[in-house]
């Protein structure tokens, strides 16, 4: 008697259809199933960014029924929440919210960017793997701190050292606020740009070396630039994060609007004011309430301003190896 030894054949298998066929066809669907999952990730953002932009726009008409949108973006008062809640006679002009943000993000990124790129550099080119493994960690958990925090260390430890030295006259500052938040984003400025400095390729390193470039030079002529791209998109994040902080403004930064060339004044940000328009200050259909919107979407047109740059900046430099 002779006994067989072929394997069985698969359910669904047949002549011309051999068992590699049907695993190729299942990575194919599992592929499918990948990219449309991916894709449907990709859809979600720009649904979630339209639905914002109309959430935005449509009370937007009502605001601007009744203030010019050209003495809302030149004006240089805002009283928007003093007086009569219900009232349209105030004064509308929103360039000191808009300074006072400008100015802290300008501050914020003075001390973000040295530092983190002065970080970045220390990872990538400098510090042995033990000390990634201290630094790296400790570097990402002052990403995970609470911005209120942020804002509470600003007004109790900060502004009551400060205040001596630079002659603040007020609790309440941008100055100070301006420095914590900084300090909030150099992990985000570091992280990234060490990320960038680690893709650049060790063939550039290593003819920079032969060269007999030391590891300054090399680090500043030959990885900085190769780099460039990637630094330049941390430091824009760090900006828009920079920019759409609240928190640390709401609480170290003041509440009082006003047009100050002085960083050691208090003044009121953009954020700080839908923070605090958003707490409940505001009846709803007030004027101060379609205010909240008006000044919402300024800010989102600031950031994507920032954004379209940011993408042209990073266009312009990037480099492929």
């Amino acid at each position: 008697m002779v006994v067989s030894t072929a394997p069985a054949a698969s359910p669904g298998s047949g002549p011309g259809r051999p068992v590699g066929a049907l695993t190729k066809s299942s990575a194919r669907v599992g592929e499918r199933v990948i990219e449309g999952l991916l894709a449907a990730a990709g859809g979600l953002s720009v649904v979630v960014t339209i639905g914002i932009v109309l959430a935005l726009v449509v009370p937007l008409f009502t605001f601007f029924a009744h203030v010019s949108p050209i003495e809302f973006l030149t004006g240089t008062t805002w009283t928007a929440s003093f007086g009569d809640k219900f009232s349209w006679d105030k004064d509308w002009g929103v360039l000191p919210l808009v300074s006072a943000t400008f100015t802290a993000t300008a501050i914020a990124l003075l001390v973000a960017v040295p530092l983190g790129l002065g970080i970045a550099m220390f990872l990538a080119e400098y510090a042995s793997q033990r000390a990634r493994k201290v630094v790296k960690p400790v570097l990402e958990l002052l990403a995970g701190i609470p911005t209120v925090v942020y804002g509470f260390l600003a007004l109790t430890a900060i502004t009551p050292v400060l205040q001596p030295l630079l002659g603040i006259p007020n609790i309440f500052s941008i100055l100070t606020a301006g420095l914590v938040m900084g300090f909030m984003i150099v992990p985000t400025v570091a992280s990234l740009s060490e990320d960038a400095m680690t893709a650049v390729p060790l063939s550039l390193r290593q003819g920079s070396y032969a060269l007999g470039a030391n590891n300054r030079i090399t680090t500043l002529r030959v990885v900085f630039p190769a780099a460039l791209s990637g630094i330049i998109a941390a430091i824009v994040l760090g900006l828009s994060r920079a920019v759409g902080e609240t928190m640390i403004l709401a609480v170290a930064g003041g509440n009082i609007a006003q047009l100050t060339g002085d960083p050691r004044d208090q003044a009121q940000t953009m954020t700080a004011f839908i923070a605090q328009i958003a707490s409940g200050d505001a009846p709803q259909g007030s004027p101060v309430y379609y205010s909240l919107f008006a000044v919402g979407a300024l800010l989102f047109a600031i950031t994507l301003i920032i954004n379209l740059i940011s993408i042209r900046l990073v266009r312009r430099f990037r480099q492929a190896y």
